[in-house]
């Protein structure tokens, strides 16, 4: 189960269940959340595959 925290607040912003994630839906979160909060300076990520995809890194 892929989530979005703020490390700063420990926040959750956004939790997202699905039987399959692809690089596509954690751009749509990411997205969204630039939009409601601004962009990042930096963004930390585990290794998973949707999340080191080269259009997630772009």
């Amino acid at each position: 189960m892929p989530y979005l925290i703020d490390e700063f607040t420990r926040e959750c912003l956004a939790v997202r269940i699905d039987r399959r994630l692809r690089s596509t839906n954690v751009i749509d979160v990411l997205s969204d959340q630039f939009i409601l909060r601004g962009v990042p300076d930096s963004i930390r990520s585990d290794n998973g595959p949707e999340l080191a995809a080269r259009a997630v890194r772009d």
